[in-house]
């Protein structure tokens, strides 16, 4: 069954258009690296919570929107193989992340439903 690789993370509001440039040169690095599907999306209807929530969760600043973003890999293996290349692709040297990485939350899921 698929695994996703998924993050959370505050993007600056005014760095939309550069985030998405970002995005999408990674998006083709992790296909290239045999992700089946990845995709990011922009907070937009994102409420607060009586406990917890995506901004507490990335500790959102103002002038900061929440963004998420999901890759779906075949399998557990294929992703931790291609991480390891992901992490080599020279492709990625290149690139500035516009967001503040240490906020970021992040993980790998095993699917227990698709459909």
């Amino acid at each position: 069954m698929s695994y996703l690789d998924i993050n959370v993370v505050p993007v600056p509001t005014a760095s939309k258009a550069a985030y998405l440039e970002h995005a999408r040169a990674l998006a083709a690095v992790f296909r290239d690296h045999g992700a089946i599907h990845v995709t990011d999306v922009w907070g937009d209807d994102v409420p607060d919570g009586k406990v917890t929530d995506f901004k507490r969760a990335v500790a959102l600043e103002d002038g900061e929107t929440v963004a998420v973003g999901w890759i779906i890999w075949p399998d557990k293996a294929t992703r931790d193989a291609a991480w390891e290349k992901v992490m080599q692709d020279p492709r990625l040297a290149s690139q500035t992340m516009p967001v503040d990485g240490k906020r970021m939350i992040f993980g790998g899921f095993e699917m227990l439903l698709e459909g």
